[in-house]
């Protein structure tokens, strides 16, 4: 298992194709993903400024970042040691100072400083300062936005990343079905996340898990209305709904998957939801395939909710799989009205069709990947509302 240099140099080479279309000769990359998917580059380090800097007529990218944290490139990266430029310390978190300052200095040193140069404008850990200090210290190269252009080249996977993401998998049926197991009336919720947590970390006899870029989200009776939030100290009670979404991660490679747990006979209402939510789960799965377009996904499911006047507003799922906090979704294609993104296959999605009424919601997600017929799930667990009285009994 593991990425040898070829693969890289490959990641590389579609990059600066997507960099020559436009016209970006220095690209700076400053989101950890991408940083860890053109160098390997893997550490809890994108507290501080860090980024890789690919140069049109280099072979290997630069990784600049915190002192302490180089031999962390040189210990992660296929770099050879020479393109790894630490910044001091006083740099960090300094107000007389700033990183991109240091980043300003080294591309004059090398030559880059008039040249075209992208910059992830669009992302979590390039800030507006970032770009105000590099415009200063760089007044004659040309800035242009390269948002999400590495994130394009990620969303095609190879063979190795999508055996990644399988063992993400295993581990969020584990840690799937360890929140059903607990979920119980008088058990407190943060108990619950704490097994989970357990779970996701543990993995397996054969792998371990690693840390998800997003916590478990696990809202209770009416909070189960909106998708986002997270646990609490209270106990469940009888009645109560539960969704729970979670991932498994191997190597920074998820697999989310998303259930929902009655404690007790839930109300019709509540399951005549679930009960058209995977339907229409199901038809999307049955339609996938290599030539479909992103937008054809959602009319199925549109369609299929209707027939009971149930309308989803949200996407219905996205491109996902390499990520870091606080997310792990990719930022590139979504399945929603309007993108007409192609499916290929190795394309990986998170398919999470839930809804959020008032006073309730349900939710039943699956990771897929595109093969080159359909599509096939990476989890394995059942879709409908799981009712905990019994639940247990039928599958022990």
């Amino acid at each position: 298992m593991g990425f040898g240099t070829a693969e890289y140099l490959e990641r590389i080479r579609k990059t600066k194709e997507r960099m020559a279309e436009k016209g970006i000769e220095v690209l700076l990359v400053t989101d950890p993903a991408n940083m860890n998917y053109l160098s390997g580059y893997d550490a809890w380090s994108f507290y501080v400024h860090q980024m890789l800097v690919v140069i049109d007529d280099e072979d290997q990218p630069l990784w600049i970042g915190r002192g302490q944290d180089a031999n962390g490139a040189k210990l992660t990266t296929w770099l050879f040691h020479e393109n790894i430029f630490p910044y001091p310390d006083d740099y960090v978190q300094s107000t007389t100072k700033h990183p991109m300052d240091y980043v300003a200095e080294i591309l004059k040193q090398i030559g880059q400083d008039q040249r075209s140069i992208g910059v992830e404008m669009e992302h979590y850990y390039f800030t507006a300062q970032c770009y105000m200090r590099l415009s200063a210290g760089l007044p004659n190269a040309t800035f242009k936005d390269a948002s999400h252009l590495v994130n394009w080249v990620r969303i095609v996977k190879s063979d190795v990343e999508i055996e990644y993401i399988k063992r993400a998998a295993k581990i969020s049926e584990l840690a799937m079905n360890k929140g059903i197991e607990l979920i119980d009336i008088g058990v407190r919720e943060c108990d619950v996340a704490a097994e989970i947590f357990q779970t996701q970390i543990k993995g397996t006899a054969e792998f371990g898990g690693d840390y998800p870029a997003i916590v478990p989200l696990l809202p209770s009776g009416e909070r189960t209305s909106t998708p986002h939030l997270t646990w609490t100290d209270e106990r469940y009670e009888k009645g109560d709904i539960v969704t729970l979404e979670l991932a498994g991660c191997y190597k920074r490679y998820h697999s989310p998957l998303a259930r929902t747990v009655s404690i007790g006979k839930p109300e019709q209402k509540v399951q005549t939801l679930s009960d058209i939510v995977v339907e229409g789960l199901n038809a999307c799965l049955d339609m996938i395939k290599p030539g479909v377009s992103c937008e054809e996904i959602e009319e199925t499911f549109r369609k299929t909710i209707a027939k009971i006047g149930a309308t989803k507003e949200s996407r219905l799922g996205y491109s996902m799989g390499l990520n870091y906090p606080p997310d792990w979704g990719e930022h590139t294609a979504s399945i929603r009205q309007g993108d007409k993104t192609i499916l290929k296959p190795n394309m990986t999605f998170h398919l999470i069709p839930g809804i959020w009424l008032d006073q309730y919601g349900f939710e039943a997600s699956e990771s897929i990947r595109i093969t080159e017929t359909g599509c096939e799930t990476f989890a394995s667990l059942p879709r409908h509302l799981i009712i905990k009285d019994g639940y247990l009994e039928g599958i022990s």
